[in-house]
């Protein structure tokens, strides 16, 4: 893997998505990588955002200024092309879903402050490259956009998907992390 120098970086990856089940915990990669954890199939690819507001403090004369971070914002969007009412449930915290086999019926129900489930996600973006190396998105956050579904006679169906990070990844306040992979240097 050839991560030694800048690369150009061109296509799109997977999504996963996991309950996040202890903050500040991780799971390996293989754990997180899982065809069950598949949000879906992505179109449109998917985009990190990084955002920061800060604070300038400076004097009348401007002879003196000291600027500070005072937060910082996190989104992952993606969009999802291939979905039902448990890929769904996981966009919104107030979605029930029920499973009754035998009339084959799914059914998600969406409302009611009162259900908010207040789960976070683990989400990891995999853009896979053999020449220059794989890159990982990983975050912990929920959706915070909602959702529009479009069915139109031209087109499919895309959900947009923009969970907002929270510092959960860590003990340190990381909203996220990206890995690259690079030459192993033996030693």
């Amino acid at each position: 893997m050839k991560r030694d120098k800048e690369v150009i970086t061109l296509g799109s990856g997977l999504l996963y998505i996991m309950e996040l089940a202890t903050p500040g915990t991780i799971p390996a990669d293989a754990d997180i990588e899982k065809a069950e954890n598949r949000i879906g199939e992505i179109k449109g690819g998917a985009s990190l955002e990084y955002a920061m507001e800060t604070y300038t403090a400076k004097d009348d004369l401007g002879n003196v200024q000291k600027t500070k971070i005072i937060s910082e914002d996190v989104l992952l969007k993606s969009g999802i092309m291939t979905w039902n009412g448990n890929t769904l449930k996981k966009l919104s915290a107030t979605a029930r879903v029920t499973e009754t086999p035998a009339t084959g019926k799914r059914t998600l129900k969406i409302g009611g402050i009162h259900n908010q489930d207040g789960k976070e996600y683990l989400l990891r973006f995999l853009h896979e490259d053999p020449v220059d190396g794989d890159v990982r998105i990983t975050i912990a956050g929920q959706n915070q956009a909602g959702f529009t579904l479009a069915f139109a006679k031209d087109a499919e169906t895309v959900v947009d998907a923009e969970f907002k990070a929270n510092p959960s990844l860590d003990s340190e306040g990381t909203l996220v992390i990206i890995e690259e992979e690079i030459p192993v240097v033996a030693g």
